[in-house]
């Protein structure tokens, strides 16, 4: 039987890589896991946030464009990013926490039904933390040296908004299709899970007619969702192909293997296998802390470090 699991990562355009490494991993604690580039653009760095490891499921990434204008916000994006915390108590020290840091943010409050509270990073991205009550990702591990207690880290990925203007477009795409179950639905808003029950995958898609946003910084590019390995990514691909949708055809981005189609709305999704992962080319103890290439971009390294500007603590 062919699963989605959860989400795997999800991937934002970022102004500036110092602001955005001190926002994710002071502020929030998370660990940086990868700096790397944009494979396509090595002048463009490329971060990754997550867990210990960066467990698929944990992953924040972050392509940065430091000519990127404000985000003109509409519809047919992606438009908020759910964050698990393990209690209501989490919240309250959170809450502090970004009065302490001027982090932007709301009151506690709900959202889909779960302890919720709302906040922004410098970008403007929009993100909500969410209570899990124990349900985080089976993969995920606390890290050590974060600089959040680990009673309240924050444990992975949960609800991920959609804004679209055919919401049925989009429920027909992750239901017959990707097997998603629709578990709630309202004349403007629809919630989808691809494992019942749990947060960890779950998409909340809404209904916006209007104008289609216009991408900057804060924006979210894509959302990547996974699959255990290249047998299923193989899978994925032939039945995106079946359904109508251009497919990228599978890519081997060294850490992971993945393919990109775009849904009718125009919503970039990827499929992306578990493995190999982050420890593939460095140890565990020492991930994030230097620039790391994939093998086929190595021989250019002098030229592409010469191009980018050093972030902070690395």
């Amino acid at each position: 039987m062919h699963i989605i699991p959860g989400h795997h990562h999800i991937s934002m355009i970022t102004k500036n890589a110092k602001q955005n490494n001190h926002f994710y991993k002071t502020i929030l604690g998370l660990r940086r896991v990868k700096v790397t580039v944009n494979q396509d653009d090595p002048s463009m760095y490329h971060l990754f946030y997550g867990d210990r490891t960066g467990s698929p499921g944990t992953e924040l990434t972050f392509f940065e464009m430091p000519s990127a204008g404000r985000t003109y916000r509409g519809t047919n994006a992606i438009t908020q990013i759910g964050l698990l915390v393990p209690s209501k108590e989490s919240l309250s020290y959170w809450k502090k926490r970004f009065e302490q840091f001027e982090v932007k943010h709301g009151e506690i409050t709900t959202y889909t039904n779960r302890p919720a509270v709302h906040f922004e990073d410098e970008d403007g991205l929009r993100m909500v933390l969410i209570v899990s009550d124990g349900k985080k990702i089976a993969n995920w591990e606390a890290w050590e040296k974060s600089t959040i207690p680990i009673e309240y880290q924050i444990q992975g990925m949960g609800s991920v908004e959609i804004t679209v203007r055919r919401l049925n477009k989009l429920s027909r795409m992750l239901t017959e299709i990707f097997g998603y179950t629709e578990v709630s639905r309202s004349q403007k808003e629809a919630i989808f899970q691809s494992v019942n029950g749990e947060v960890f995958g779950e998409i909340v898609v809404k209904f916006l007619d209007g104008p289609t946003e216009k991408p900057g910084r804060g924006s979210i590019h894509h959302l990547a969702i996974r699959v255990k390995d290249e047998v299923e990514l193989a899978y994925w691909d032939e039945q995106v192909r079946k359904q109508g949708f251009y497919s990228s055809g599978i890519v081997d981005r060294f850490y992971f293997k993945s393919l990109y189609f775009r849904e009718s709305n125009g919503i970039v999704f990827e499929i992306a296998t578990d493995g190999p992962g982050f420890t593939i080319d460095r140890g565990v103890e020492t991930l994030g802390e230097q620039l790391d290439l994939p093998p086929f971009l190595e021989e250019r390294r002098d030229d592409i470090e010469a191009k980018l500007t050093p972030i902070e603590e690395i």
